[in-house]
């Protein structure tokens, strides 16, 4: 399929600036898969809209505050992304005038230093006087991604540290949010309890590859980059309870969705396991664990976008886009989501 068809009109002014008040207030549509009729309420009704004996399955990701301003020695600014379990390798977000020794001044007395000179906007660091840790800490800002403006010194600052994370994030490693889990609360999860819904976790570790543009006209030759993922036991065996029980795997988020299928059996259960995991899931794909999808509103000509048409069609995804388009829903990572079941 030609990356085109995978294209959408969306006003700028819809592109979610700040979160909503309450991580629950946010709005959802749900999209019938078979139908493709719509429907929509408040995310905080999501427990009464699924059954019980369904299973949720979510990210237990926690996002690093990976991201640091900095000063070069000529004055330029530069602004890095650290990636987590790499031992310092960052994103560079220029590289004229960066070269290996040179030393970043990042403010407050902590200083960055490149190990080499930079490849493909990469280099590797260290921190002389302080260790990556003890800078993020002291410096780190969360990793929004670019459609979010924030200027430095940004007064929301700790409002994104907040709320640019799962109230249910307990591993760290994410360089960017698994932003359906955003709308969680414990009021919700108690809800759902209550309704005899599950919950079940995986861990996906988002990394910088979900910021980048797909760049193939032919969506089939596209590939993402490897993100560490890990499905214990007790994830597994949930699955195979919600199958013996007849109930529904509900994927919170793509990321939920992609370590999934990735660990997938024929009969619809899991296979424990941890790795490096590169499936992109793309039209034509015979999902065998998820049934239904909670996603968010995503990029046009993104594969987090093909991902939500492989599960439910291009044709009714872009319907119910236009028609959020139409209604006034606000999209991507801090904006509204959709039910897909």
């Amino acid at each position: 399929m030609n990356l085109d068809a995978f294209d959408y009109d969306l006003p700028p002014g819809r592109i979610a600036q700040v979160p909503p008040e309450r991580r629950d207030a946010a709005r959802l549509m749900w999209l019938d898969r078979k139908s493709g009729a719509l429907d929509e309420t408040p995310f905080g009704d999501l427990a009464a809209r699924l059954r019980p004996g369904d299973l949720l399955v979510l990210n237990d990701t926690r996002v690093v505050p990976a991201r640091l301003r900095a000063v070069k020695p000529t004055g330029g600014r530069v602004t890095m992304l650290l990636l987590p379990g790499t031992e310092g390798m960052a994103l560079l977000s220029t590289s004229k005038g960066l070269r290996r020794g040179t030393r970043l001044d990042l403010g407050g007395g902590a200083v960055a230093e490149l190990v080499d000179d930079p490849k493909e906007g990469r280099a590797r660091l260290i921190f002389p006087g302080g260790d990556e840790a003890a800078v993020l800490a002291a410096r780190g800002l969360m990793p929004l991604p670019p459609y979010i403006h924030r200027d430095p010194g940004d007064a929301r600052d700790p409002i994104d540290r907040e709320r640019y994370q799962t109230v249910y994030a307990a591993r760290d490693g994410a360089v960017a949010a698994p932003t359906a889990g955003l709308h969680f609360t414990p009021a919700l999860f108690e809800a759902l309890r209550v309704r005899g819904i599950e919950t079940a976790r995986v861990t996906l570790h988002v990394g910088p590859g979900t910021f980048l543009p797909v760049r193939v006209a032919d969506v089939a030759a596209h590939r993402v980059e490897p993100e560490w993922c890990a499905i214990d036991d007790a994830g597994a065996a949930a699955v195979s309870r919600c199958r013996e029980r007849g109930g529904r795997v509900v994927a919170v988020g793509t990321t939920v969705t992609r370590a999934l299928e990735w660990r997938a059996r024929d009969d619809g259960t899991i296979a424990p396991g941890a790795g490096a995991c590169d499936l992109y899931l793309m039209p034509g794909h015979r999902f065998r664990v998820v049934d239904a999808l909670v996603t968010n509103l995503h990029l046009p000509r993104s594969s987090l976008l093909i991902l939500v048409a492989a599960f439910a069609g291009l044709e009714p995804v872009l319907a119910a886009y236009r028609e959020a388009v139409r209604r006034g829903f606000r999209f991507y990572s801090y904006g509204d989501a959709m039910c897909i079941a």
